[in-house]
C-alpha cells in the first residue's frame, strides 16, 4: 500500500453550529477557511486518501451543538460524500469519545492531516492525541480558524490571529505535528521547485 492510501484527512467541526452564533462567527479569523478545506478534500479524494468528517455534539444542552436543533452537520458547501467516514464526538479531541482510532487502524492509516474549527481547541487537541497515538501529523494552519479569546479571571485576551500563530509554534516546535499550508499539500511538487529555485 502506498503512502497516499495510508493518509486520512480529518475535517474537524466544520459544522453549521458555529454559524448559528453570528457575533462569534463574525470574529473568526481566516475567512477563506472553507475554501481551503474544500481544496484539501478535493486533493484527498483525488489521491485516494480517507476523508473523515468529525462533528461535535452536546446532547441535551439545548444549544447550537445539541443534535436536536439540527445544526450538528457539516456545512453544506463542503458537500461530504455518503461513502466517507463520519464520527461525532462529545469530547474536545476527535478520539476519546469516538471509534476514530480503531477506524484509522482498520484502514491502515499512518498519517493524518488536520484542518477545521477551532485552531487551538479541537484541532490542536486532536493533533496532540494523534501524535501520542503514533500517527504522523500534518496540521494545515490556513485551513483552520478560531475567534478571539476575551480576557477573563486569571488570563489575558488573545486575538484569533495570535492563537493560530501560537498553535502552529507550539505544535511545530514541540514536534506534535508538521505545520503546512494548503498550497504545500495540494501542490507539493511546485513548492519543492520554488524552494530549490531560491
Amino acid at each position: 500500500m502506498n503512502r497516499e492510501t495510508r493518509t486520512a484527512l480529518l475535517v474537524i467541526d466544520a459544522q453549521e453550529s458555529f454559524r448559528q452564533r453570528p457575533d462569534d462567527w463574525a470574529r473568526m479569523a481566516n475567512p477563506f477557511v472553507f475554501d481551503n478545506i474544500a481544496r484539501l478534500v478535493a486533493h484527498a479524494r483525488s489521491a485516494g486518501q480517507l476523508v473523515v468528517w468529525v462533528t461535535h455534539a452536546e446532547p441535551g444542552t439545548g444549544g447550537v451543538f445539541d443534535p436536536e436543533l439540527g445544526f450538528v452537520r457539516v456545512v453544506a458547501e463542503l458537500d461530504p460524500l455518503d461513502s466517507e467516514l463520519r464520527v461525532t464526538k462529545t469530547s474536545v479531541n476527535a478520539f476519546t469519545t469516538t471509534n476514530l482510532h480503531q477506524q484509522l487502524v482498520q484502514h491502515d492509516v499512518r498519517r493524518v492531516v488536520i484542518c477545521g474549527i477551532r485552531t487551538e481547541q479541537c484541532c490542536e487537541t486532536t493533533a496532540r492525541v494523534a501524535s501520542d497515538l503514533g500517527f504522523e501529523v500534518e496540521f494545515v494552519t490556513d485551513a483552520t480558524t478560531t475567534s478571539d479569546i476575551e480576557p477573563g479571571p486569571g488570563y489575558a485576551g488573545v486575538s484569533a490571529d495570535d492563537l493560530i500563530s501560537r498553535t502552529a509554534s507550539i505544535l511545530g516546535s514541540r514536534e506534535f505535528a508538521s505545520i503546512v499550508t494548503t498550497e504545500q499539500l495540494v501542490h507539493p511538487t511546485e513548492q519543492l521547485t520554488a524552494s530549490a529555485a531560491r
